[in-house]
């Protein structure tokens, strides 16, 4: 079973046709055309036009209209925005669709859709006022923080260019009146099929088919009669001096620094140019790990700081170094930052550190030549992007493999350490600090150039010291446990063992994936356990432990350790269960699995040092959170539909000084002390004659406390202590924003009988896409006031016993123009309402389940589906000891769902599974800019204008003679004093 997408790119091509590529694969298929400089060709009245052509693109063309696209895409199990989406860049506009080919047909309509956008986009009057509001919201959610910064530091770095303002997603003037006229002129002279190509990459049965198909459709379609003007090119001016910002965003979630150097791009033609781009590729790993341990160190000038290398525009990439720092810390930040690149230059990097990125690029390249045959179609479509847009070659994995192999030994130090020299403040160089509060100034970041540089001249920075690096992640190597029972699962093809340490633990041997092993422990008993006194220390216990380390290796020295090696495990504590995870190359699954054993049997012990450091990063990561608008907003709903019960309060800063780390690394270590009580899943390309010692050595040798610790049955875990509202609440929280932004949240309180658990679980998840889909459907589709929108759920209210009913919540989350929140709030509730009390339609259930099935029949090729259905197995309120009858009543539980699923059962789960009606017991808060006094008073007086009466202007009439009284009086005063 295969699915496919196909996706379109304009691209500039002179061929009387859309070019056109396609690769044939075993397990997708995708298909693109595009625009190139899209954006940057606007003119100053269309800045936005080649994004609103974007979108205009999915409501109308001249063969499909009002959505009809959609509809039929999601008709087909391609769910809107997952599967078909767009794009727009300065340089280019990219449609992308996925859709299913088990049927002939449904490929053939959606290269159709793709032929309509290359020519038939429509684009009335009536099209635009009905996407403008989208347009708008989409444009509304880029004014945060993080958008504003991006922007100004766009435009530093583009000065001089068309380019500097020219950001895709335009200007809201022009979003709001743009004609119709516009959209259409600027869609007829650059959507020319001269300037596009068609991708597609799948399981195709036969090419060829597909190649005609794509003929068929577009060479229907006809380029405007004018020819196609030529796509100029815009240069990006380089610059010696260096340009300084001092950027102030009072929502900035981090003082950070950004340090950029502009170079031309390279065309990549010859094998040394390739050999080139893997020097520069090392340099940047080596500088990172290099940026990493600094940000461990004592008193760290940043939290962290990486550097990368990418393309900007079509002339021009950058070299980008990024960090995030304490407030009142971007001078030394930047100093610090200066100074490492500075090191580099002077002495290099290390052999040894150059060995360690061999490593690390090997590790790689061998992984996806493992996985070649199951590569996702998005890499074998995104090398076929970078050569259609930077002529980049496409040589194929096992060229590349043998590339790389070849060049990676003899690739020196010194080669890879002149990289440094792109990083230099004469080199096109841009330098900004970005503050909630005015600190650094333009003078302090030249003086610290300034200071590097004279350290540099004078070699007065010190040669870089590398850490002691042991060779064994396991000292003593544990003997290992014992099988004291094995069960057989041929219905799942899996198999589980019980270690002699009460460890359980099953495999499933896949082949999705020939360089992946996933697994994941699992044991009852967290958060919820603990009192309120002990829960703030407690449940910081995983944050602590993990800046410290939590395999008896600091996390500086465990990235060196674990360098070559793809082997990753990580911790988590719950409210109910704590885990850890893993995901590792088959070739080493020992060392993950090392990772494992070390994790039991090693402590994590605070030290003075290390818990300053990590106090401080919370203490700022606290303020961060709290300068954000959207929190109050979610501590509100936690607040108001949860009682503000403890375990949902935010964590404040005056309350760091109630955490005891000592309590929380002793908790950390208790939660995985005791193997007896954990459950491992495994799932992968493993062999079980290699994996199986290795099980029995690293998680069998795992030894059992000679008493239980957190050794609980689920069925005695304490609950959340919460309870939703019961009856109807709607707040306005308002927060001071630079920009207004507006957030919905409508919540629902749902309860689940125990009775038919397991078909109640389906109905759920078909519900909240069923009211996600039409809630859509009409608030963009219909009244066009929004951009998406987006329904979860929340079961984790009960404790997981095996009996009981189940609690929690449903919850509609979208953003909107403040001014029409409420509006929206009404339209969503009546649409709930609506199908509560008439259904929906056979449409809607049929697109409900095609869109289920495929993501099911999907996840029945990756591994993380078999891991997640396996764990929900053994969690599973049925299981009692089988898992193969845990799954056979999952399994059921979908049939039973599916078959009876129809207009009727789906209105009456909506009763059951939500309040009946809706608008009986439900919360809405609503996030809006906090209101000046001056609009308090400009608001006061137009809502006592709307109500004036006879008698009110009776008052008026009063007041205005006693304005004249007070000013006859206050004359006749002056007129005292001046006598």
């Amino acid at each position: 079973m295969g699915t496919d997408i196909l996706r379109m790119l304009s691209l500039f091509d002179r061929g009387s046709y859309p070019a056109y590529w396609l690769q044939n694969k075993t397990e997708e298929i995708k298909a693109k055309t595009s625009g190139i400089r899209q954006k940057v060709l606007e003119e100053e009245d269309e800045r936005g036009v080649a994004h609103i052509v974007e979108h205009l693109a999915f409501s109308a063309t001249k063969k499909y209209t009002n959505h009809d696209i959609v509809k039929f895409l999601e008709s087909i199990g391609a769910e809107f925005g997952a599967c078909q989406n767009a794009s727009t860049s300065t340089d280019e506009t990219i449609y992308e669709l996925l859709v299913p080919v088990d049927k002939p047909e449904l490929l053939s309509k959606a290269i159709s859709v793709l032929a309509e956008f290359s020519s038939e986009i429509r684009a009335s009057l009536d099209d635009l006022e009905k996407e403008r509001g989208a347009v708008l919201e989409e444009y509304r959610g880029g004014r945060n923080a993080a958008g504003r910064m991006q922007e100004a530091h766009w435009c530093l770095m583009m000065k001089g260019s068309k380019y500097a303002d020219r950001q895709p997603i335009g200007l809201e003037k022009v979003i709001r009146t743009v004609s119709a006229e516009t959209v259409k002129g600027f869609y007829r002279k650059w959507y020319h099929l001269h300037n596009m190509a068609v991708m597609a990459v799948g399981d195709f049965p036969d090419t060829q088919s597909v190649v005609e198909l794509i003929k068929v459709h577009f060479g229907q379609k006809e380029s405007p009669a004018i020819p196609p003007p030529i796509i100029p090119v815009f240069p990006v001016p380089s610059h010696e001096e260096p340009r300084f910002s001092c950027f102030v965003e009072s929502e900035a979630g981090w003082s950070a620094v950004v340090l950029s150097c502009k170079i031309p791009i390279v065309e990549m033609k010859t094998v040394k140019d390739y050999r080139d781009s893997l020097a520069e590729a090392m340099f940047h790993c080596a500088l990172n790990q290099r940026l990493f341990k600094i940000s461990r160190r004592k008193d760290p000038p940043f939290f962290s700081c990486s550097s990368a290398g990418d393309v900007l525009v079509n002339p021009v990439k950058a070299y980008i170094m990024t960090s995030t720092c304490k407030e009142r810390g971007t001078v030394e930040a930047l100093e610090s930052m200066l100074m490492e690149v500075g090191r580099v230059r002077l002495y290099g990097f290390s052999d040894h550190e150059i060995s360690i990125v061999r490593a690390l690029l090997m590790s790689d390249i061998e992984s996806a030549y493992l996985e070649r045959d199951q590569m996702q179609s998005t890499s074998l479509r995104d090398e076929y992007l970078q050569h259609f847009f930077r002529k980049e070659p496409v040589v194929g994995i096992e060229y590349e493999a043998q590339l790389q192999k070849t060049f990676l030994p003899h690739i020196s130090a010194a080669e890879v350490s002149r990289y440094a020299e792109h990083f230099r403040a004469t080199c096109s160089c841009v330098i900004k600090t970005v503050e909630p509060k005015s600190c650094a100034t333009i003078e302090d970041l030249k003086r610290a150039v300034s200071k590097i540089s004279y350290l540099e001249e004078t070699r007065s920075i010190p040669q870089w010291d590398d850490e002691y690096i042991p060779e064994e992640i396991v000292n003593e190597k544990p003997d290992p446990g014992e099988v004291v029972l094995q069960c057989e699962y041929p219905d799942i093809k899996a198999t589980e063992l019980v270690l002699s340490n009460g460890m359980r633990v099953c495999y499933k041997c896949t082949n999705f994936l020939d360089d992946q092993v996933l697994f994941t422990g699992f044991a009852y008993g967290g958060l919820s356990e603990l009192s309120e006194e002990d829960y703030l220390s407690c449940s910081m216990g995983s944050t602590i432990a993990g800046e410290i380390g939590v395999f008896g290796y600091k996390p500086s020295i465990l990235m060196d350790m674990l360098a070559g090696k793809r082997a990753e495990v990580g911790t988590k504590v719950g409210a109910y269960i704590r885990t850890f995870s893993g995901d590792c190359s088959p070739s080493d699954l020992e060392t993950a699995l090392q990772l494992v054993y070390q994790l039991f049997t090693t402590n994590v012990v605070p030290g003075e040092e290390e818990v300053k450091i990590v106090m401080q990063m919370m203490e700022e990561a606290i303020l961060a959170q709290e300068r954000d608008p959207f929190t109050a907003f979610t501590n509100r709903i936690r607040e108001l539909n949860y009682g503000n019960s403890y375990f949902f309060k935010p964590i404040r800063v005056s309350d760091l000084k109630r955490v005891d780390p000592f309590k929380s690394c002793d908790y950390f270590n208790k939660c995985f002390k005791d193997p007896s009580t954990f459950t491992v899943v495994i799932v992968g390309n493993i062999d079980p004659l290699v994996a199986r010692p290795l099980i029995l050595q690293y998680l069998g040798g795992i030894p059992r406390p000679s008493d239980p610790i957190l050794h609980l049955n689920r069925d005695d875990l304490k609950g959340l202590p919460f309870t939703f509202p019961g009856n109807i609440v709607r707040e306005v929280v308002r927060s001071a924003m630079v920009e207004a932004q507006c957030s919905v949240q409508i919540t629902f309180p749902v309860e689940l009988k125990n009775e038919n658990m397991m078909e109640e679980i389906h109905f759920v998840g078909f519900v909240s896409k069923l009211l996600e889909t039409k809630i859509m459907q009409v608030l963009r589709f219909k009244h066009g006031q929004i951009y998406s929108v987006t329904v979860s759920v929340f079961l984790g209210g009960n404790k997981p016993s095996r009996s009981g009913d189940v609690r929690g919540d449903i919850a509609v989350n979208f953003s909107c123009d403040p001014d029409s929140s409420w509006k929206l709030v009404e339209l969503a509730l009546a649409e709930i309402l609506y199908l509560q009390e008439n259904g929906p339609s056979v449409e809607d259930v049929t697109t409900i389940l095609e869109i289920e099935q495929r993501a099911h029949e999907n996840g029945l090729q990756e591994n993380c589906y078999w891991l997640d259905r396996i764990l929900r197995g053994y969690q599973s309120r049925v299981y009692s000891g089988d898992l193969s009858a845990s799954f056979k009543a999952q399994d059921e539980g979908r049939s039973k769902v599916r078959e009876c699923l129809m207009p009727s059962t789906a209105q009456s789960s909506l009763q059951r599974i939500l309040p009946f009606p809706c608008k009986k017991q439900y919360s809405v808060v609503v996030l809006m800019p906090q209101t000046s006094r001056l609009e308090v008073i400009k608001q006061l007086c137009q809502s006592t204008s709307a109500r004036l009466s006879r008698e009110a202007k009776f008052l008026v009439a009063a007041a205005g003679l006693m304005v004249v009284a007070v000013a006859l009086w206050r004359h006749s005063r002056s007129a005292l004093r001046s006598e």
